[in-house]
């Protein structure tokens, strides 16, 4: 009689021991050891596998959205002009007889437009100099550095789920402190530079903590409390111009500081030909500082802890109070910087308290633009230093008005607003869509067998 094997009969002594869990299927890669290549040589994919993959992650990510949105943006304003002009109005009248005049007459339009603006801020072709055939794209630059660091305190405040709205007031106290410290003290420019900018630091980030501190320890909505800090801003730096001894320029009856000193004002980089100072520098570091603070550091993993779930921070023992202070005394610090660099680099000869220049509310959209990321927030300043200064271009060259640069502006704020809108109009797949689709038709298979 055959006695049958039990099921858990040991393998033999020379046997091997295995471990199902142990055994990789042919398309798993060694976790420790494997790299992309290695893992695409033994499975026999193709090493197109990587771009494609590369592909869809460009499709599903918000990058393409942004730049789709700039384009609608500019489709947009285009058809605007083209509404506006004369001529167009003019051929519309016999369309039927001559369709030609009227396409003619928008291209002239819209295609003289944006000429003009890509000449006036990016590169002038028609220029007798590398210097002149430049400048346009040095002065974008001068109107984009201060976007740059404002819009990194927006940013860094809206990753901690905190809304920002005071860039005015901590522009206008960081202006006030920076251009005090600039006009009343001589030394060396090593020196005075930096403490001028230190004083836009700290005038900032005096004006950002007060609003921490109510929010943290009072409840009070920081989007009511940063408005009208603006107005006590605005109030209080006029005030201060307006009284001899303070900030009011000694022998003037109007409400303006002295100038700048020499000494403090920011050194121009490659020379006064160029016009790109110091300034374009200090907001590169602001760039990269604010970029290790937000993904390398433990305070800026508990700031986007705050902001995506305080609840949760507040299980893992991090205190949300002291973390929103902090956020906003650094928010309204980069903010500060901008002010700084309005009375050193941008207005020198004496400020008013117009010397925000609606770059605080400007940072604002340079945040939302930039998805609240520091690399992001520069590129989006860029664009927006080059709108503004091609503007002007655009208004001197052809007559159109430069209202069209704010439109152009609130449309990209709106079409990202929206991306299921962007992507619905050039037929961009949802991210996820394709795989929620198989998983769905997998689950429906299963159900039917």
């Amino acid at each position: 009689m055959t006695t049958p094997t039990p099921d858990n009969t040991q393998p033999a002594a020379d046997a091997p021991v295995t471990d199902d869990r142990l055994q990789e299927s042919p398309e798993t890669p060694h976790l420790m050891t494997d790299s992309v290549d290695d893992t695409e040589r033994r499975n026999g994919a193709p090493g197109t596998d990587r771009w494609h993959a590369a592909l869809q992650s460009i499709l599903n990510g918000s990058v393409l959205v942004t730049v789709l949105a700039v384009v609608l943006a500019l489709v947009a304003c285009g058809i605007l002009i083209a509404l506006t002009d004369e001529n167009v109005r003019a051929t519309a009248g016999y369309f039927f007889a001559r369709p030609a005049d009227m396409l003619q007459a928008v291209g002239a339009a819209v295609g003289g437009a944006y000429a003009s603006l890509f000449q006036g801020s990016v590169v002038n072709f028609g220029a007798d100099s590398f210097q002149q055939a430049i400048s346009p794209l040095t002065r974008s630059i001068d109107y984009a550095v201060p976007l740059v660091v404002a819009g990194l305190g927006i940013a860094l405040s809206f990753r901690a789920g905190l809304f920002n709205i005071g860039g005015q007031g901590q522009i206008l106290m960081g202006a006030a402190a920076a251009g005090w410290v600039g006009f009343s003290f001589d030394g060396p420019a090593a020196i005075h530079i930096p403490l001028t900018i230190i004083a836009g630091i700290v005038g900032g980030a005096v004006w950002g903590g007060i609003v921490g501190v109510l929010k943290a320890r009072t409840g009070a909505n920081e989007v009511v409390v940063t408005i009208m800090l603006n107005y006590v801003a605005l109030y209080l730096v006029s005030y201060l111009l307006r009284t001899p001894g303070l900030l009011q320029a000694p022998g003037s009856s109007n409400p303006i500081s002295p100038a700048t000193k020499d000494s403090a004002l920011l050194p121009q980089l490659f020379g006064e030909r160029y016009g790109v100072d110091l300034g374009f520098v200090v907001a590169i570091i602001a760039v990269v500082v604010v970029w290790w603070l937000v993904n390398k550091s433990s305070l800026g993993f508990r700031f986007r802890t705050i902001g995506e779930n305080p609840r949760a921070a507040r299980v893992a023992g991090m205190s949300v109070p002291s973390l929103t202070i902090w956020v906003m005394v650094i928010s309204g610090a980069l903010v500060g910087i901008a002010g700084a660099y309005q009375v050193q680099g941008a207005v020198t000869t004496g400020f008013t308290s117009g010397i925000d220049a609606g770059i605080g509310f400007d940072a604002i959209t340079v945040a939302l633009l930039g998805r609240s990321k520091p690399w992001g927030v520069f590129w989006a300043a860029i664009l927006f230093g080059v709108l503004k200064n091609g503007g002007y271009a655009m208004q001197a060259a052809n007559g159109i008005p430069i209202d069209i640069v704010g439109v152009i502006q609130a449309l990209i704020v709106l079409f990202i607003a929206a991306p299921p809108l962007v992507r619905a109009i050039f037929r961009i797949p949802q991210p996820g869509a394709r795989q929620r689709a198989k998983t769905s038709k997998t689950s429906k298979k299963a159900v039917a067998a």
